[in-house]
């Protein structure tokens, strides 16, 4: 039976998403949460799994399509019903529609005022579908899109169709089930709530013809020519041929925009078996160089896709499976190959011996050359590429991928003097690049001694971003969606911040004995943050007035039953706030683990819409980069967002047994942005005190749970 795939919530206040990009094409085959495509909202961008496991007979909406919540957007079901079963069920299919044709033709003897005979009731009851209330004060509504077509059969409170008014854009239910016998109001028209729309009854009441039925069997065929006439079908076939079953492995997701890569070499071969998250192959596109994972265990039993080719995400570029899969003229071939290869080796193993001598001994008279002419500089280089070598396969390094390793060695580079741009640090392939383009550079120009740029300072900067200098590029959906909410916030809300200084130094001693235990029992690391949001959470169940919101329209305040915090992550694509959910019922450690897992997320494009929505209170670590002051901007319905700024040592006053003394002590300036609306000046300064009580106490030696 099919299945409808509807658009899903999206998150709060969330009505539409805009389909980015299809993972999946008519004709596959899917698993139960197994992503089906890519939405983009104003608030995330997010895969789409499936509801049901099939195979897609229809896909409803095109990429860049903007659809509403609760939209149908696909069809899935089994594979016989898309028209693709084999010769037998061909047979069937035809027999049932010339049975229905002949149906269709002796119905139509008894006249060409058969079908208004059926629309006014016929051989079958139908049923008045009427314009719903549509809210308070509304009294028509316009249809935009008919989901059903004449001759649907619906379900009670399947979607029919879309209905706009000045106040919402909704779905409007069947009130019954049946068959969707005649449509009397046109997309586009206005009508009047409880004006007949249209009307649904039993099939003898429908109105569908047999010409209807063959134009939808036509639709379904050039969809199934369509999908044989994508790449690589000639090779899903040979596929088909095997003497065993074979699963596809597909270019997978390569990150945000990213819909194709190149692979620069495949790490297994034909015959190979392979485990499940195996490396099979390595892939570099324009953003990462990575290894692809073998989706399932078995043996390798077709490549499809070359190296050096570029596949788009989602075609098929191998064949694994139980080993029998290849046909038997396939197995002959590849006996007589490798009775070819296998002369071919022994040839060159020789031709190789023969050119390892005679190279031999011309490096030995090279070297006894370069020896006499220039002794330093020789012994120089090769301790330098020996030292290279010898780093690049082990040392400090963090970890790369075999593509960035062997450019590398192949441009002479010690990857421990690397500085990775990528995210946490990592090195990447531009790195390399950049890092060999840098050492000519400064061969070519004697250190670059008279070059200004020489001696500016490359902390902290991204080399990438010179590429902007001088361009005008469209900004991505977070920077949009981050201005305008940004401006959006300060015309909505009375903003102001509160600043009070807090004495870190107990939290600095206790993290600095409690960070490696820490570490080994919980597996989060043990930064500052988890303990200002343990201590924020806990001011906020206490002044409940803060964790609040204010509803100007209606003069309500709502005091929120649970903590809500939203992290600020720093992010290649701009900045995001993941949530923590009931941050309230959670322990420091269970505090540290989420804001690892949410950073993780967000920098790997892997947030659901649920990670950003429903926040009541923000946290930004401004300190990351050394601010020792800011005024962060709250996003309203919350009322209010914590800085946190760099902790600094420096000298203070401190009073001691009531002698007073100078200390060098670990402060940080906490700011603390507010709605005027929502808090007053006074219960703000007391709000940020009962934080600066708890952490300059540091009373947290039992919540470690170490």
């Amino acid at each position: 039976m099919a299945h409808s795939v509807e658009m899903p919530e999206l998150g709060e206040s969330v009505t539409e998403g805009t389909i980015t990009q299809w993972l999946k094409s008519v004709g596959d085959t899917v698993e139960v949460d197994e992503p089906l495509l890519e939405v983009s909202t104003d608030k995330v961008d997010t895969e789409i799994p499936s509801p049901v496991a099939g195979t897609i007979l229809e896909i409803k909406a095109e990429e860049d399509d903007t659809i509403d919540v609760g939209s149908i957007i696909a069809i899935i079901g089994e594979e016989d019903e898309a028209g693709s079963g084999d010769d037998s069920d061909d047979s069937d299919d035809s027999a049932e529609e010339e049975s229905k044709e002949s149906e269709s033709e002796s119905d139509s003897d008894s006249g060409s005022d058969a079908k208004e005979e059926k629309s006014s009731g016929g051989s079958g009851d139908a049923e008045d579908v009427t314009m719903p209330e549509l809210g308070e004060s509304v009294t028509e509504g316009t249809i935009t899109q008919w989901l059903k077509s004449v001759g649907d059969t619906v379900e009670v409170d399947e979607p029919l169709l879309e209905v706009s008014t000045d106040k919402v854009d909704t779905e409007i239910p069947s009130p019954v089930a049946g068959t969707l016998v005649e449509i009397l109001a046109e997309e586009d028209d206005t009508i009047e709530v409880g004006a007949v729309i249209a009307r649904i009854g039993d099939e003898n009441a429908g109105s569908s013809s047999s010409s209807d039925k063959d134009d939808k069997k036509e639709e379904k065929e050039d969809k199934k020519e369509d999908k044989q006439d994508k790449p690589h079908a000639d090779k899903k076939e040979d596929k088909s041929s095997g003497s065993g079953k074979g699963e596809e492995v597909v270019m997978p997701e390569l990150g945000e925009s990213v819909t194709e890569g190149t692979i620069t070499q495949w790490l297994k071969a034909e015959g190979d078996t392979v485990e499940v998250d195996e490396p099979l192959l390595e892939v570099s596109t324009d953003k990462v160089d990575t290894e692809i994972p073998s989706p399932i265990a078995g043996t390798l039993v077709k490549i499809l896709a070359e190296e050096d080719d570029t596949i788009e995400v989602g075609a098929a570029i191998a064949v694994i499976g139980d080993g029998s899969a290849d046909s038997s003229e396939d197995k002959d071939e590849k006996k007589e190959e490798k009775k070819d290869e296998d002369k071919s080796a022994e040839k060159a193993k020789e031709d190789a011996a023969k050119k390892a001598e005679e190279k031999a001994e011309a490096k030995a008279e090279e070297k006894k050359a370069e020896k006499k002419e220039e002794p330093k500089k020789s012994a120089s280089s090769e301790s330098s590429s020996e030292s290279s070598s010898k780093v690049n396969n082990g040392g400090n390094i963090p970890y790369v991928t075999p593509l960035v390793r062997k450019l590398a060695d192949k441009h002479g580079i010690d990857l421990n003097t690397v500085e990775g741009t990528g995210v946490g640090g990592r090195i990447r392939k531009q790195d390399v690049l950049a890092a060999a383009e840098g050492g000519k550079d400064s061969a070519a120009s004697g250190e670059s001694s008279s070059d200004p740029r020489a001696r500016w300072s490359t902390k902290s900067v991204d080399p990438e971003k010179q590429e902007l200098i001088g361009t005008t590029k469209k900004v991505n959906r977070i920077r949009e969606i981050t201005a305008t909410k940004m401006v959006e916030a300060l015309q909505i809300s009375a903003q102001l911040t509160h600043v009070q200084e807090v004495d870190m130094t107990s939290i600095w001693n206790m993290r600095k004995t409690a960070k490696k235990p820490f570490i080994d029992k919980h597996g989060a690391n043990l930064s500052f943050l988890p303990f200002i949001v343990k201590a924020t959470v806990e001011a906020l169940v206490s002044h409940p007035n803060v964790n609040a919101s204010y509803n100007p329209k209606t003069k309500e305040m709502t005091y929120h039953p649970d903590v809500n915090v939203a992290i600020a992550v720093d992010t290649p694509r701009g900045l995001l706030t993941p949530i923590i959910h009931k941050a309230q019922d959670k322990t420091l450690p269970e505090i540290a683990q989420a804001i690892a897992e949410l950073a993780d997320k967000a920098r790997n494009n892997k947030l659901k819409p649920n990670d950003l929505t429903g926040a009541t209170f923000t946290v930004t670590n401004i300190g990351s980069e050394g601010a020792l002051l800011d005024t962060p901007i709250l996003v309203p319905p919350q009322a209010g967002i914590l800085g946190t700024a760099a902790i600094t040592k420096r000298p203070v006053v401190i009073t001691e047994d009531g002698q007073d003394a100078i200390a060098i002590r670990y402060m940080c300036y906490l700011p603390f942005t507010y709605d005027h609306q929502v808090v007053d000046g006074a219960d703000a300064g007391r709000f940020i005190t009962t934080i600066k009580d708890r952490l300059e106490t540091a009373d947290f030696e039992a919540d470690l749970d170490i």
